[in-house]
């Protein structure tokens, strides 16, 4: 009940990572979304991820820019269809550098320019369990904007994927940006709450449009292998 009375509260949840809430306002999210529906289709649309060991991720994406799957980036959808990933806007980049101003300061900002995104759709059934997001040559803070569906975000600590971690509530238009001492911290999405989105946003579920400055800079075929990073 407190947390409909009062406004939420921009707050640091470790060194460097930083959430603000509804920092999307209706006008942006409805546009957003509507980029997400154009980049889900095929080809190169949203895919179901599958683990080197077997297993599949709940949690369906579509990637921008370079694509990434298990444990790697190309510039074709290898582990897909084979088309070439979509391109990655210049007005989504300037996004995410705003985004790491407002959350960061201006001197948080990286001379690179953000060139992946990595756009994930969870249905109410789908998690996403405690990783890194460490596939990247650079340092950049990794963006983070919601839309749809409140979640349980739980943001840890950069040893390991066990506590001491800290959850916060997501909800749509919220934004969380972790950079500097926090980049490598490990998080997950335990819960999605179903039914949460807002009516006027007509989406059912969640997405998560996750912007990284990827630090590549070699051809259509390069490709690294690094770590352990899902979404």
């Amino acid at each position: 009940m407190d947390a409909e009375l009062f406004p939420r509260e921009r707050a640091e949840i470790a060194p460097g990572a930083v959430h603000v809430p509804g920092w999307l306002d209706e006008d942006r999210q409805r546009a957003l979304l509507a980029a997400c529906r154009d980049w889900a289709r095929p080809p190169a649309g949203l895919r179901t991820v599958r683990t080197p060991g077997g297993g599949t991720m709940t949690a369906r994406q579509v990637c921008l820019g370079w694509h990434w799957y298990p444990y790697a980036y190309a510039r074709t959808v290898v582990d897909g269809d084979g088309s070439p990933v979509k391109p990655f806007p210049d007005w989504l980049g300037e996004l995410g550098r705003r985004a790491v101003a407002d959350a960061l300061g201006p001197r948080a900002t990286d001379p690179a320019p953000y060139d992946i995104a990595l756009i994930n759709f969870y249905d109410g059934d789908a998690r996403m369990g405690m990783h890194r997001d460490a596939d990247e040559r650079s340092p950049a803070p990794v963006v983070s904007l919601s839309l749809g569906d409140t979640c349980v975000f739980r943001f840890g600590n950069t040893a390991t994927r066990t506590r001491p971690y800290t959850d916060v509530e997501l909800r749509s238009g919220d934004l969380f940006v972790f950079g500097g001492p926090a980049r490598l911290a490990y998080h997950g999405v335990p819960r999605v709450r179903p039914g949460s989105a807002p009516p006027w946003l007509g989406l059912t579920g969640r997405l998560n449009v996750t912007l990284r400055v990827s630090g590549l800079t070699g051809g259509d075929g390069e490709e690294r292998i690094m770590g352990d990073s899902p979404s």
